[in-house]
């Protein structure tokens, strides 16, 4: 099959899952094209079945905003007609669900009749596309494509709540190649670099916005940290960054925590964390405790949107309500306390990780593939 997939190139979970998917298909024998404004992060070039069109939108003085909607669509009109691509797959409502309904409907006035694939993702409906200016263009875009899915039951669930969604939604959960996390674990991990032999690991990633709920990973910490010796790795940046640089300064804790910035090296240092902590306000699914489950690492996060169906109570690791410091840094407290009981959390974890295989998950993606390039246009 040739497919193009329309993503945002950041370093957010519905890029890495788009990438990703894009890798694995490509691996597959399926062609790819990938078009946004910027390169992916995760996109490495070097498969004969990959290929990326960068969307290019013009400055004209008349726009205060530039319409990238626009760019997005024609470039795709463009791509469909010169490259053969037979199916769309669009990442995060907005825009790209809109710019892609647009283009099929140009593409189909030139004799054209592609289907297309819309994978919602979280914040695109339960924040941005919730919001009174781009909601019913939401709705249209979900209605109008040929099919949808959604990386979580309770993100399904949502989707219904906020919108008036007259067709089926398919849940396919985000997914973890495990046999590349098990290479990257075992080639380099020196715990050593980070910290003592005493002292225990606690590590949070995200893009620091506030739904991320920054202040209380440091909170929690915070109370780890007097119990035993800790070391806490702050991976990723966002408006939250300073703030909660400032507040480990206002702690007292400044010498025990990392602040790392972006990185490319994910795998690295969750190889030598001995716990993940996720208190988000909300998670439509939670792809980055799903990256530390996948190395063995158990997980404290709150027990909010899809995170229920990623992160197993009193198995793979804890869930608390938002914003109950307390019972989340008491649970973290208890699965490091414990050598024993710490080992059989990250067991655990990885346990349920392979459930989320990509092997396991990408058949599900190909089938339904297949079933938009059969149904009717």
């Amino acid at each position: 099959m040739k497919i193009a997939i329309v993503c945002y190139p950041t370093f957010g979970g519905s890029g890495v899952v788009a990438t990703e998917l894009g890798l694995e298909l490509a691996r597959r024998g399926h062609e790819i094209h990938f078009i946004t404004y910027s390169q992916p992060v995760r996109l490495a070039l070097l498969n004969p079945n990959i290929f990326y069109h960068e969307v290019h939108v013009p400055e004209y003085p008349l726009f205060l905003y530039q319409p990238y909607e626009l760019a997005l669509s024609s470039k795709l009109v463009d791509m469909v007609k010169l490259h053969g691509i037979e199916l769309l797959h669009v990442h995060y409502a907005i825009p790209h669900a809109y710019a892609g309904y647009m283009a099929k409907k140009m593409l189909k006035e030139q004799g054209i009749k592609i289907p297309m694939v819309t994978t919602l993702h979280g914040t695109d409906i339960t924040l941005v596309g919730n919001h009174p200016t781009y909601k019913p263009a939401v709705s249209f875009s979900i209605n109008h494509s040929d099919i949808v899915t959604s990386v979580s039951q309770n993100l399904k669930d949502e989707t219904y709540r906020l919108f008036d969604i007259n067709r089926d939604i398919t849940v396919i959960p985000n997914f973890i190649e495990i046999d590349k996390k098990k290479t990257d674990i075992t080639s380099e991990c020196h715990r050593s670099m980070m910290a003592t032999e005493t002292q225990k690991i606690v590590t949070h990633i995200s893009n620091f916005r506030e739904v991320k709920r920054i202040p209380d990973v440091i909170k929690i910490f915070n109370r780890i940290q007097k119990v035993m010796p800790a070391k806490l790795m702050m991976v990723g940046d966002g408006p939250e960054k300073a703030p909660a640089e400032r507040l480990c300064r206002d702690l007292g804790i400044t010498d025990k925590v990392i602040f790392f910035g972006n990185s490319s090296e994910i795998d690295k240092i969750l190889c030598f964390t001995d716990l993940f902590l996720l208190p988000s306000q909300t998670e439509s699914f939670g792809l980055a405790a799903l990256e530390a489950m996948a190395c063995g690492v158990p997980v404290i996060s709150s027990n909010t949107g899809g995170l229920p169906e990623v992160n197993r109570e009193g198995f793979s690791g804890y869930l608390g309500n938002v914003g109950d410091v307390d019972y989340m840094a008491q649970k973290a407290i208890s699965i490091l306390s414990d050598d024993n009981v710490l080992y059989q959390f990250k067991s655990n974890a990885l346990k349920v990780a392979q459930e989320f295989d990509i092997h396991q998950v990408m058949p599900m993606y190909e089938n339904l593939y297949r079933k938009a390039l059969k149904q009717p246009v």
